[in-house]
């Protein structure tokens, strides 16, 4: 066949599994897949590009005490006088802005939706790379994954928006990651109450002189995203309750635990959240919330979804929270023909493409999009989150003009003259080089206060 044809076979081969292959004349080739989680397309809108902070990453270990143990509940049996409790853990990946010019390992480790495979995954944060101390300390972002889901679903945001000067905080929340996925019940409770325990904890951290976010991070102006599941625990975070119909069902978790967040029970929201992002949050299609709890809503929210999201749903799902926070401003970007992974999902890990009999579908399926690629969703998320976070965290109103767009991309007009300069026709969505903006809707309601 001929020693050219032999090594391209190979090295296609590599590339395609991964694997190492030792040549017939004794060389060891070893390929691994570079997972990028950076990745700016040629097509990318202006506010997607990494920002002047150079960015670092570490991980911490947090246990919110005397937690419900909702695995150890047995709906089948009565109910005990005393619920078990433990001390509940927590792993942190927190990205940061990072001492100009940071160097080293810039490699996340990683497990994939199968549980198993842990794999690499490639961006720019450097691991445990020194703070950048400035005069003012950086808004707080808090991100939360899906169910299952783990710390780095949503790592390409992450870092990207802490380049833009915030410290991001995401959070493995047990029982929901790929490792300890046991109980969607446990989720249901526990995701809220995580998401402001993450938040409290980064708080005390910031006013410790032996925590490296001592004096770096502002608790106080915090925003929230959510995908999916962290989604639900974001809506009810901005503060809706969920309905007492809900929390009575026989399908809800054993008990009575639901409670806490129904609403007239549940506290306000928290005065450090200064707005939410939620991606395909999950829960109205499943009457988790009503017309009512949603008017509970205090903070403006940015809501993301694909048109056709068979998990939360989109007419009874997404749009319907949307419509339904009526007393705060907010905005719907839909991803036209999408489905539930629209803009959330880091690209699949090349890893990824194989068949599990354990799960019975291919692994990538939990990450790709059947219309839209990855990195495509994932730089027009990064686009709008960071113009939205611009505006609400750090009141930049220069950041209106990316949000204040006609509602159909496919109906702006590019109208430059030589010079550059919008003629009066002009109405393409800033931020979008000519022939980019398809294929999207961004739609704002303001509050009926």
């Amino acid at each position: 066949m001929g020693l050219r044809f032999v090594t391209n076979h190979l090295a296609k081969s590599i590339w395609l599994k991964g694997a190492i292959v030792t040549l017939a004349f004794g060389i060891n080739v070893t390929a691994f897949a570079e997972n990028r989680i950076d990745t700016q397309r040629p097509d990318a809108p202006e506010l997607a590009a990494y920002g002047e902070h150079s960015i670092g990453v570490r991980q911490l270990e947090v246990a919110n005490p005397n937690q419900i143990e909702m695995l150890k509940l047995d709906p089948t049996k009565p109910e005990p006088e005393t619920l078990p409790r433990y001390d509940r853990p927590l792993t942190l990946e927190v990205w940061y802005p990072a001492l100009k010019g940071s160097m080293g390992n810039t490699t996340l480790k990683a497990y994939m939706r199968d549980g198993k495979t842990e794999v690499d995954l490639n961006g720019k944060a450097v691991r445990d790379a020194k703070p950048k101390m400035t005069d003012n300390a950086f808004p707080l972002v808090l991100i939360s994954h899906g169910y299952p889901g783990n710390r780095f679903l949503l790592a390409h945001l992450a870092e990207n928006i802490a380049s833009k000067g915030y410290v991001v905080v995401s959070t493995d929340h047990t029982d929901s990651t790929y490792r300890t996925k046991a109980a969607f019940s446990s989720t249901l409770v526990n995701r809220p109450v995580d998401q402001l325990f993450v938040l409290s904890q980064i708080e005390g951290m910031a006013k410790d002189k032996d925590s490296f976010l001592y004096g770096l991070v502002d608790t106080s102006d915090t925003g929230l995203i959510g995908y999916s599941m962290g989604g639900y625990g974001a809506v009810i975070n901005a503060g809706a309750g969920v309905t007492e119909q809900v929390v009575t069902s026989k399908q809800s978790p054993p008990f009575g635990t639901l409670e806490r967040h129904q609403s007239g029970i549940k506290p306000n929201a928290d005065k450090r959240l200064k707005t939410v992002i939620a991606f395909a949050p999950w829960g109205m299609n499943y009457h988790m919330f009503s017309s009512e709890t949603l008017k509970e809503i205090s903070v403006p929210m940015l809501l993301i979804a694909g048109s056709q999201d068979d998990v939360s749903g989109y007419e009874n799902g997404v749009r319907a929270i949307w419509q339904g926070a009526s007393n705060v401003n907010r905005s719907l970007l839909t991803y036209d023909n999408a489905n539930h992974n629209a803009g959330a999902v880091m690209p699949a890990p090349e890893e990824s493409y194989v068949f599990d009999k354990e799960l019975g579908f291919n692994i990538s399926e939990h990450y790709v999009d059947a219309v839209w690629d990855n990195a495509r969703m994932n730089n027009i998320a990064q686009h709008f989150v960071t113009a939205w976070l611009d505006k609400y965290l750090k009141n930049d109103i220069s950041k209106d003009a990316y949000l204040d767009i006609v509602p159909d991309s496919n109906e702006g007009v590019y109208a430059l003259d030589e010079e550059g300069e919008a003629k009066p026709e002009h109405s393409y969505w800033k931020g979008f080089a000519n022939r980019t903006a398809k294929g999207l809707h961004f739609e704002t309601l303001s509050s009926e206060k």
